[in-house]
């Protein structure tokens, strides 16, 4: 039996195959391509007992390296290190005076899978040092960098001259628990107050959108628990100036309502709570305020000072009433909401993504000044491209952006990450313009391709980017080494992220900047991350057997080769005669010398051996006869659809061509 046929009935990886059966008493050697039927079958009738018996000397190995650990650990000092935010796996190795492998076995065990210059956060580091038993410290130079960052952009955004700032449209984050409505009331703001009141207005999702109250524009940042404002948050800087919690007014305060109640806290944001569903029978409006009043959260009405605004976002029932209130908030706000619409743009990224047509696509919410057609864009004094174009959130083309105006922008070189801060310059001398990728594009490509030069003739390798989630290390690994087989000069996969665990937010979002769809083994796909899958246009599939999984990566290899075109030579013929020639066509006469003429099949004007032009057989005549085919042999006329240039002691070779899909080899 072949070794790999032996793998596959036992549902185990060839290699780990190779090393389990020596182990066991079957020493068929690392280099056997078969093993002898007698053997082959006792291994799979003894299986269980024979992994059991593998499995049992791995333990007792482990043991005993753990016994010398603990002898090691015990006779030293227990050793103090320190670390930032985040590390690479290799630094933190390199830390703790321990080997990479070992620290990537101890992620493993936690259900994490890296490479060696990942980074791992904090929290993980300090888990994993822990175990390993060394007292881990925080560094303050992650804090530090972030104040940095966050002096940095209040820097940007300051203005000096107080004289100079005028009031700008509030920008509002919704949040709240999940199916209390944020959703809901969002689609009904947009629907009934979008400016012009176009039906079903905003087609374009591009983060945020702006609607009309009083004559008032109020920015909104579209999902709920955008991504913007967490990776915002995690830098110490802010991108909304209100917040509007939603509550249900039949479920009351919930565990992501504490959450999003500590958020805004932090953040120091004006809230405003809608309480939402108040046209559900069992809606119980007091019952809701006195949760609300236990986290501190104490209505006007009762004597406190939080804005409670009651709505229904099915019914659209109060929504006027909460932007009248979003309004009265930014007023009372106002020397905070404002900006210099006579200075240079500062602006956050809300939302990035590549266009097969149109390459970076970014969205960005401008914070101060005015944005412009032509501004060179600089993220960190590193110039990332021009304004080549905008769109506002109608889709519509415009040629400036004032404050809290977002954006869409084409002409970004390479994709920045959502949360960097943008300046708009018009001097760019002595700042680095960026050239290299994105590092999110650099992730390795395990499949590699035969590398070509620059030639016409030789087609484009075209990439298919996989994310890839598994349940466990092994089952990557035998993934990997399956697609490592599948090799073609113009096809190639990449890899560009993989992990361990369920399908999450992280993958789809990741999957939708690269362009890539992800591929899950063993795993699960929550309903919320499907359904962000959805709206973001990103293609999942999950798989129990590895086998089908390589399969579709295959079958999809296959769709992106050129398909082949098969020519088949029918006949020649002879030109004897040039009865008329017409702009476009030409009837000739003369005789089949060898194979066959087909009434509608293409042709060459060959002469000299040199193909002269190209056309189609019109029509086709033998003794003044219309026929659809003539034989070798025969004289017969032919009408010539194509570029006038037969000359007499031409051939005409006839030949069909087929379209035929390619395989892998």
């Amino acid at each position: 039996m072949n070794v790999a046929e032996l793998a596959r009935k036992l549902r185990v990886p060839i290699n780990d195959l190779r090393d389990i059966l020596p182990q066991v008493g079957f020493d068929i050697g690392r280099k056997a391509i078969k093993v002898d039927d007698v053997a082959a079958s006792k291994i799979m009738q003894n299986w269980k007992m024979l992994l059991k018996q593998y499995q049992d000397k791995l333990s007792l190995a482990k043991a005993s390296e753990s016994k010398e650990e603990i002898v090691k650990a015990e006779t030293a000092e227990q050793k103090e290190v320190k670390m930032g935010q985040f590390i690479a796996v290799r630094d933190f190795a390199h830390k703790l005076n321990l080997p990479v492998t070992k620290i990537q076995e101890e992620l493993m065990k936690n259900g994490i899978l890296t490479s060696l210059n990942e980074r791992i956060d904090f929290d993980t580091a300090y888990i994993v040092a822990e175990d390993l038993g060394f007292k881990v410290i925080k560094e303050e130079a992650m804090e530090e960098e972030k104040k940095l960052f966050s002096d940095r952009l209040k820097e940007l955004l300051i203005e000096k001259d107080k004289t100079k700032l005028l009031p700008r449209p509030p920008v509002v984050v919704v949040m709240g628990h999940v199916d209390h409505g944020k959703t809901k009331l969002l689609d009904a703001i947009r629907k009934t107050n979008i400016i012009d009141t176009e039906a079903g207005g905003i087609t374009q999702h591009i983060g945020a959108y702006q609607a009309v109250k009083n004559n008032k524009p109020i920015t909104f940042i579209d999902t709920p628990g955008h991504e913007a404002f967490t990776a915002m948050r995690s830098r110490g800087a802010r991108v909304a100036d209100i917040a509007i919690l939603v509550v249900a007014a039949d479920d009351g305060v919930k565990p992501q309502t504490l959450e999003a109640v500590k958020i805004i806290e932090q953040e120091k944001l004006p809230i405003i709570v809608a309480i939402n569903k108040i046209d559900k029978p069992e809606a119980n409006l007091d019952k809701t305020k006195q949760e609300l009043s236990k986290i501190n959260l104490i209505p006007e009405d009762w004597g406190g000072t939080t804005i409670c605004v009651p709505i229904s976002a099915k019914q659209n029932i109060g929504i006027d009433n909460l932007l009248e209130m979003i309004l009265l908030v930014a007023e009372m706000h106002k020397d905070e909401i404002a900006a210099n619409p006579e200075r240079s743009a500062v602006g956050t990224i809300i939302e990035a993504h590549l266009d097969k047509g149109e390459g970076p696509v970014v969205t960005v919410l401008v914070q101060t000044g005015v944005l412009r057609n032509g501004d060179y864009l600089v993220i960190d004094d590193v110039v990332y491209g021009k304004v080549r174009a905008m769109k506002n959130f109608r889709n519509e083309t415009i040629a400036e952006a004032v404050p809290s105006t977002p954006v869409k922008i084409l002409g970004f070189k390479i994709l920045p990450q959502v949360g960097d801060i943008a300046e708009a310059k018009l001097d760019i001398k002595g700042l680095e313009k960026k050239t290299k990728p994105h590092r999110m594009t650099e992730e390795k490509s395990f499949v590699s391709s035969t590398k070509k030069e620059e030639n016409e003739d030789i087609p484009p390798i075209k990439d298919l980017n996989i994310i890839l989630k598994a349940d466990v290390f092994g089952s990557i690994e035998a993934i990997h080494e399956s697609l490592e087989k599948i090799e073609h000069p113009e096809v190639k996969v990449n890899i560009i992220g993989q992990s361990l665990g369920n399908i999450n937010e992280g993958d789809v979002i990741k999957a939708a900047s690269e362009n890539a769809i992800i591929l899950g083994f063993h795993v699960q796909l929550p309903p919320a991350v499907e359904e962000s899958a959805r709206d973001k246009k990103v293609e999942i599939k999950t798989y129990k057997i590895i086998y089908e999984l390589i399969d579709e990566v295959r079958d999809r290899l296959e769709k992106l080769l050129a398909p082949e075109k098969i020519r088949t030579v029918l006949g020649r013929m002879k030109v004897v005669k040039i009865y008329r020639t017409e702009s476009k066509y030409m009837i000739v006469g003369g005789r089949v010398i060898d194979g066959r003429l087909e009434l509608g099949a293409k042709a060459s004007i060959m002469r000299k051996d040199l193909k002269i032009a190209e056309g189609k057989i019109d029509e086709l005549q033998c003794a003044k006869q219309a026929v659809k085919e003539a034989q070798s042999g025969s004289e017969c006329g032919v009408k010539f659809a194509g570029k006038p240039l037969i000359e007499e002691g031409d051939i005409l070779e006839v030949y069909k061509e087929e379209i035929k899909a390619r395989k892998l080899e």
